[in-house]
Formats: C-alpha cells, sequence, structure tokens
C-alpha cells in the first residue's frame, strides 16, 4: 500500500491577515476590571454550593456549574502554584523574553490567576514563592492593570 502523503508536496503559505476584533466582558469580567482600575482592588466571586472563592471571577461555577452569587475581595498577594518561563520573543507576548508566566492564588482565592512575574530573574523562581501586585500607573480596564507580579522578600 502505497503511502499518499509521501507524494503531496508540502506547500507553505505566508500571510499576513490580522483580524482585530473585540468583545462586551459581560457583567461579572466588568465588575472585576472595573475595580482593578478604579480601585486597584481584586475580586473574586464566591460558589454558594461549594464556596470556592474563584479568581479570576466567573458568573458560574466550574466546578459546580452553579451560579456564583458573592463578590469577595481578595489579596494582591498570594503564592507562586506553577510558572512557566518564555524563552523567545512573539509579537502576542506583552515584554520581551525571558520573562515568565505564573499561576498565582491571592490570599482568599481557591483558584489561580495566570499573571506575568517581574522584579526576579527566570531561574530565581521557584513553585511557593510569595509575590505581590504590582499596579500599572495607567490602569485601562483590562488584565495588564496589573502591571506583574513581584516577589516578595
Amino acid at each position: 500500500m502505497r503511502d499518499f502523503w509521501s507524494d503531496v508536496e508540502a506547500i507553505v503559505h505566508k500571510s499576513g491577515i490580522r483580524v482585530p476584533y473585540s468583545w462586551q466582558a459581560g457583567e461579572t469580567a466588568s465588575y472585576f476590571l472595573t475595580q482593578l482600575r478604579d480601585e486597584g482592588k481584586i475580586w473574586g466571586k464566591r460558589c454558594p454550593r461549594c464556596e470556592k472563592v474563584l479568581v479570576p471571577p466567573r458568573k458560574s461555577c466550574p466546578f459546580c456549574f452553579v451560579e456564583t452569587d458573592q463578590w469577595i475581595e481578595v489579596s494582591d498577594e498570594g503564592m507562586v502554584e506553577t510558572f512557566t518561563v518564555v524563552q523567545r520573543d512573539t509579537l502576542i507576548q506583552p515584554r520581551k523574553a525571558p520573562f515568565a508566566y505564573a499561576m498565582i492564588r491571592l490570599d482568599g482565592a481557591d483558584t489561580g490567576l495566570v499573571h506575568i512575574l517581574g522584579e526576579v530573574e527566570p531561574e530565581a523562581i521557584r513553585e511557593g514563592m510569595r509575590v505581590k501586585a504590582v499596579l500599572a500607573k495607567d490602569r485601562k480596564g483590562s488584565l495588564l492593570d496589573i502591571a506583574y507580579f513581584k516577589p516578595i522578600i
């Protein structure tokens, strides 16, 4: 039996298509982002069934599938649960490599928030490391209103 793919010429198509779009964040994300922008505070939502505090907040609990009902302010400090180091620059990254993204569980939250680590060399990052949010000077209503999380020494 002949392998079909051995006779197929590989064609590479280079494209310059860019598809910008925008969408409404919704009630839950809008409140979270507005509070972050205007007050510099980080909020989660508590599930009425399992009582987990979800950060970032969600309209429905991903564990119980019920609507969340209570806003809870959480700390701007937390712990690195896991991380990855970005080694190569791409157009979609918010900063130059090398830098790290971490899953950060903020004090008072039961879920992790993925964000950038700053003021730390990648080789010094450790799971369990304590970090604190550094707010951007010019906040616009985006998750990047937290410029990065820095180690607490």
